[in-house]
């Protein structure tokens, strides 16, 4: 005999539990404004403070259709009923609950749908749920009159909705005075990482010039929170655009779309303000997936690629609708995708080859311009240094048979022997013996070469090596000094001892030295090109 039994979860543990869902604060606030950008809300008003004892408080108020009194019941559950659209930013009837309780213990809901009808109240609090041992949801008539006070500021007289959160006990660590400056400055942060996010997250609500999305005002703590751009529309340049159609199963498309734009270097932006707003970064390439135009994915590779600092002038754009939702297994916070093998491959391999290039080219132009930039006169005076010393360290005469061609005579102790260097007269008044320059081939770091009649290296500005490690020295004299005293040595010994038969395995020597160098210098930090100043 076969039976069946319902079998209800321990109320305590299970609410506790799915306080562990993975929430950042980030992502569990932009869960409840979905809700109310489900609700057709166009303004949303977030207040986040603490009290003289500490005690936090958040409220997210919003002029949505609200709720009546069993829409209310119905938001409270775990596991709401489906939306009416599939679209909607909210999706699996547990974000309100579990984004909330991953932070504060007491989650309080008031809503009316009418301006003309009471606000009703229903309440889920965690230590009552424990004491009682029973799922109780606890309604109210009577909203605190902070609460109303709130909603009637964004919604007057209208229908809306406000989501408090009070017994805060996740948002910032426990400090021996919870209002101190200590508590209060690790609050401010929280609170300025959420405007940004919400800047990013929204833009295609927030921005009134985007017609993908309808428009919508957002304020934390009365400061409107202003749309962030990644891509920098109208400065960037688009580097790739493919609308695709796929199956979503039962013989159902859907469509996607994905564009990648390539950002102006530094120098090439009009402003400082402009500049400063497109956060120009290593961090911030990579793929902004968006759905239903709000993003859930932003500024990775999906392990397509490494962050490298040759591809920060690279974002691409995802952009797809409800329909794809299982295709891409969007996960409860609405904060992951993965894509099927095909389109990451396609993405990886096809569409994402060419614009990775073009951004790796114009990032490499831009680093040699500014290095060659921070090269001038910056090795004066290790011109005035070899100069002092010349005579005493000269050990090999080269005498130029054709300046043209570089055709040159060495005569040093191993005796004489032909060699073709490259002759040119100084740049600069001095520059005879260190020059730097502009690229070589093979993009070798250094070779000998003819200056004025002087022996002199040429160094290579656009090598790694030169930016890596000789730019953020350029203000340290000494150590410039010290690095040019080297390499010119090495090029005046190769002349004081090669002969025929050696010739070639210097140029080897030169070439296999400046490939290991690139490779050593790969993994260290990009020099701040605009602080860095030459001595």
């Amino acid at each position: 005999m076969n039976e069946t039994m319902e079998v209800l979860p321990d109320p305590e543990r299970m609410i506790e539990g799915l306080r562990d869902t993975g929430y950042d604060f980030n992502t569990a606030m932009a869960d409840i404004i979905d809700n109310s950008i489900a609700a057709e809300a166009t303004r949303i008003d977030i207040t986040i403070g603490s009290d003289f004892r500490g005690n936090i408080r958040i409220a997210i108020a919003d002029n949505g259709y609200g709720m009546n009194h069993d829409g209310l019941i119905n938001a409270m559950k775990y596991g709401s009923d489906r939306r009416p659209s599939a679209a909607s930013l909210g999706k699996f009837g547990l974000g309100l609950k579990t984004a909330s309780t991953s932070f504060c213990r007491n989650l309080t809901v008031i809503s009316r749908d009418d301006g003309g009808q009471p606000a009703r109240q229903a309440r889920w609090d965690l230590d009552h749920v424990a004491d009682e041992q029973k799922w109780e949801l606890l309604l109210s008539d009577s909203p605190d009159e902070e609460s109303l006070d709130h909603l009637e500021k964004v919604a007057p007289g209208e229908a809306g909705t406000i989501v408090v959160w009070t017994k805060v006990d996740r948002l910032i660590p426990d400090y021996q005075k919870p209002n101190g400056p200590h508590a209060k400055k690790a609050l401010k942060r929280k609170i300025d990482g959420l405007v940004d996010h919400a800047a990013m997250v929204y833009q295609r609500f927030l921005d009134p010039k985007d017609s993908r999305a309808e428009n919508i005002g957002l304020t934390i703590n009365d400061v409107a929170v202003q749309a962030w751009d990644p891509f920098c529309k109208g400065l960037s340049d688009l580097a790739g655009s493919e609308d695709m159609t796929v199956g979503t199963g039962a013989g159902n498309e859907a469509e996607f779309s994905v564009r990648a734009w390539i950002l102006p270097r530094k120098e090439e932006f009009p402003d400082e303000d402009t500049l400063k707003k497109a956060k120009l970064s290593n961090d911030k390439q990579g793929i902004y997936i968006y759905r239903e135009n709000r993003l859930i994915h932003s500024a990775d590779w999906l392990k397509m690629f490494a962050k490298e600092p040759h591809g920060s002038l690279l974002r691409a754009e995802f952009s797809f609708d409800h329909r794809l939702d299982e295709a891409f297994h969007i996960d409860i916070k609405k904060s992951k995708i993965i894509l099927n093998d095909d389109l990451w491959n396609w993405l990886k391999d096809e569409f994402l080859t060419a614009p990775r290039r073009e951004a790796n080219n114009r990032y490499r132009k831009g680093i040699r311009k500014a290095a060659k930039k921070k090269a001038d006169n910056s090795h004066h005076s290790s011109n005035n240094n070899i100069k002092s010393k010349e005579h005493e360290l000269d050990a090999a005469n080269v005498e130029v048979l054709n300046p043209d061609t570089g055709e040159c005579e060495v005569n040093n102790k191993q005796g004489r022997f032909k060699i073709k260097l490259k002759v040119s007269r100084a740049l600069k008044p001095g520059e005879v013996f260190i020059q730097p320059v502009d690229g070589l081939d093979d993009n070798i770091l250094f070779e000998p070469g003819i200056i004025d009649g002087h022996k002199a290296v040429r160094i290579n500005t656009a090598h790694p090596y030169y930016h890596k490690v000789y730019v953020p020295n350029l203000s340290s004299g000494v150590t410039i000094q010290g690095m040019d005293s080297l390499v010119w040595a090495l090029c005046v010994a190769e002349l004081s001892t090669n002969i025929d038969e050696t010739s070639e395995h210097f140029k080897e020597m030169r070439f296999e030295l400046s490939r290991l160098l690139r490779k050593l210098v790969a993994d260290l930090p990009e020099p701040d090109m605009e602080n860095e100043e030459p001595a």
